[in-house]
């Protein structure tokens, strides 16, 4: 059987879809489940915490959850541009696994009787943009921006994870297998060939990071 080949029109629209489905809630399943939650699920979150710690928790996940919007846009503008098949199946394989993360986010906003940012759509345009102009520069680039943000991720969680009450199992077991794949993704990025960024690009990124959690947080 020959293989289909796909126009750009084709591609165009793919990504299009993937941007709804991203930016809208409840049109995403999760494959996989992190451990704990459903065993924490029989426990009831205003006996875990006070409003104020609840609405602390609810601003940590939807940092979280357009961090995870970030992620979804990276990827399909990464695969969009991406040189050769090998850097676009590695792209969509790790895009796959992060709409996991993107509807346990979303749905631990709804436990907290909360809801994802505003600001969504927005973050999702800049990201797309910023990954198929890296993807468009090199595949080596493009995977090395990936390692670099999947970092800086990484260290987000980590801080989280510290402001998490012990207590609340479900948010850490989220929390906990995000930051496990979002280790293995920076990691199979520097395997494919990515190119290790200097820190003075990594502060650079952290710092422009900053302006996406601290108006995520309340919006």
């Amino acid at each position: 059987m020959t293989a289909r080949h796909f126009s750009t029109l084709d591609h165009l629209i793919s990504r299009f879809d993937n941007g709804l489905k991203t930016l809208t809630q409840g049109a995403n399943q999760a494959t996989r489940r992190p451990d704990n939650t459903h065993a924490a699920a029989t426990v009831s979150d205003a006996d875990l915490m006070d409003e104020q710690q609840q609405k602390h928790i609810a601003g940590l996940m939807r940092i979280n959850h357009t961090g995870e919007v970030c992620a979804q846009a990276l990827y399909q503008g990464q695969a969009l541009t991406a040189k050769n098949d090998a850097t676009r199946d590695a792209m969509k394989q790790a895009a796959d696994e992060e709409i996991d993360h993107l509807v346990w986010c979303e749905e631990r906003l709804q436990d907290l009787n909360s809801q994802p940012s505003l600001l969504n759509p927005v973050f999702y345009g800049l990201s797309f943009s910023i990954g198929a102009l890296t993807g468009a520069i090199s595949d080596n680039i493009s995977l090395g921006f990936v390692a670099a943000t999947e970092d800086q991720v990484c260290k987000h969680l980590e801080e989280h994870l510290t402001e998490i009450p012990q207590d609340d199992h479900k948010t850490r077991a989220i929390l906990t297998k995000m930051l496990e794949d979002e280790a293995h993704h920076a990691h199979m990025a520097l395997e494919q060939g990515g190119t290790p960024f200097k820190p003075a690009v990594k502060q650079a990124m952290t710092l422009m990071s900053k302006v996406m959690t601290s108006t995520t947080y309340r919006l």
